[in-house]
């Protein structure tokens, strides 16, 4: 540890021991996801400071755990015995908007937010929206691949990711990808870091896409008796061929919680709520959605009334991880399956609570099919927290078993890389292994998150 300090102190690195400071910045938002020992903070401000802690640590052999805001849901911000905390979110600079080549460059740091506040006197906004797009940060939204609001028709981070710079291991900076509309030279290793969850290399910077802001979206709210209607209304809406902005799913649970911590007269008494928004030809795509949401048994539709209305149900969709963490500590499952298979997934994920006894409320991107099984446990309570991991285990199989995917936008981290071997095939996983072994040989980066050992 001394060699560390002194090591890092010659580099011109400052670092913090602090055991207070270390507990703090030790975890991400998977609580039940234990954190090992730090032994320093790094708050990098540059390229280059970065490079100088990855050379430090590949020397000294010491693993290196990025972080940002530290939003994050799977662990994959969470500390390893030994580790340096390597926190990029001080680079928060906006180094270039551009509405002719319509594209931002941003240091690690910058909010996901603030991009499209930037690029608004523009008429330009960066798409991907997650619900913590006010705090998390534009370098973890690309280290976990994240999705957002508007996946449903705008799609999800990694297709507006053009350019990056990365710190590999070996404390050598690279560029990967471009700031052209087009372009296929070489292995697309932008893709590649995209979801990489910093066992790869540390994003120091990215070129993303802008795109024009609508000139017009109208929104609606449709209520359910069940879950399941709610989910045979998205199929109906996306077999449509209807292209809603936003196909939200918030469950009676959520809505509950939602008018707990902020009374807005939510339908508590529903068992879902449909969110949809159009921005395209929003008068006549909502007309038919409403339509497909009464034959599939809402018991009510109504439209927002202003701009207002819509924006504060659309707050109160983000505010629902919030809601929940007032019920006890949530343990979130991220999973995805076909569309088709929405309705059923659903139902199979309230038969997983009452089989096991725990209190799990559903908010979904469900025109993605990607359901967030939120379940409530009581870390005090050994048996309530066995039930719970045991509800969020059959919640994955039953996911797999429909042909989706362990997670839709939260990444593996270390909450779920267990896991991963159960989706992908053998030879799949030999190959991940043999890229992180190429990139960081010393297994410094990251490590335990997303392969298992």
């Amino acid at each position: 540890m001394n060699d560390l300090h002194a090591a890092l102190t010659e580099a011109g690195i400052t670092a913090v021991t602090d055991g207070d400071i270390l507990a703090a910045h030790s975890m991400d938002h998977a609580r039940l996801v234990p954190p090992g020992r730090a032994v320093a903070l790094v708050k990098a401000r540059s390229t280059e400071e970065v490079s100088a802690v990855l050379r430090v640590a590949g020397r000294l052999g010491v693993p290196v755990v990025p972080q940002g805001a530290r939003t994050g849901l799977a662990g994959s911000a969470t500390a390893v015995d030994g580790a340096i905390l390597l926190d990029v979110s001080p680079m928060d600079a906006i180094l270039t908007i551009d509405p002719i080549d319509r594209i931002a460059v941003c240091q690690p740091g910058v909010p996901n937010a603030a991009i499209s506040r930037a690029a608004a006197e523009h008429g330009l906004r960066y798409a991907p929206d997650p619900g913590s797009w006010e705090t998390s940060t534009i370098g973890g939204n690309i280290a976990t691949a994240a999705g957002g609001m508007c996946c449903v028709k705008y799609g999800v981070t990694a297709e507006y990711v053009l350019g990056l710079e990365v710190v590999t291991a070996s404390g050598e900076v690279m560029r990967c990808g471009r700031r052209t509309a087009k372009g296929v030279a070489g292995y697309d290793l932008v893709r590649l870091f995209c979801g990489s969850e910093g066992t790869l290399g540390v994003i120091t910077e990215a070129t993303v896409k802008l795109s024009p802001i609508p000139a017009e979206r109208l929104t609606l709210a449709a209520v359910f008796d069940t879950t399941a209607a709610a989910g045979r209304a998205v199929t109906a809406i996306m077999a449509s061929g209807a292209q809603p902005s936003l196909l939200e799913l918030i469950d009676g649970v959520h809505l509950r919680a939602l008018e707990e911590l902020r009374p807005m007269g939510l339908p508590t008494d529903a068992a879902a709520l449909l969110l949809v928004a159009a921005d395209a030809d929003p008068e006549a795509e909502l007309v038919a959605i409403e339509g497909l949401c009464e034959g599939a048994g809402a018991t009510e539709v109504y439209r927002a009334t202003d701009a207002t209305e819509a924006d504060a149900l659309l707050e109160s969709r983000r505010s629902a991880y919030h809601a929940m963490e007032r019920l006890g500590t949530v343990l979130v499952d991220d999973v995805a399956v076909p569309r088709s298979k929405l309705a059923e997934a659903l139902d199979g994920v309230a038969a997983a609570a009452e089989r096991h006894g725990v209190v799990i409320g559903v908010i979904a991107h469900a025109g993605d099919g990607n359901l967030h099984p939120n379940i409530v446990v009581h870390p005090e309570d050994p048996a309530s927290v066995a039930a719970g991991k045991a509800a969020f285990d059959e919640i994955l199989e039953m996911t797999l078993a429909m042909g989706g995917t362990i997670t839709g936008e939260h990444g593996v981290g270390m909450l779920k890389r267990d896991w991963l071997a159960k989706e992908v095939d053998p030879v799949n996983l030999a190959v991940q292994r043999r890229i992180k072994e190429a990139l960081d040989p010393q297994g410094i980066l990251n490590p335990g998150k997303v392969l298992a050992d």
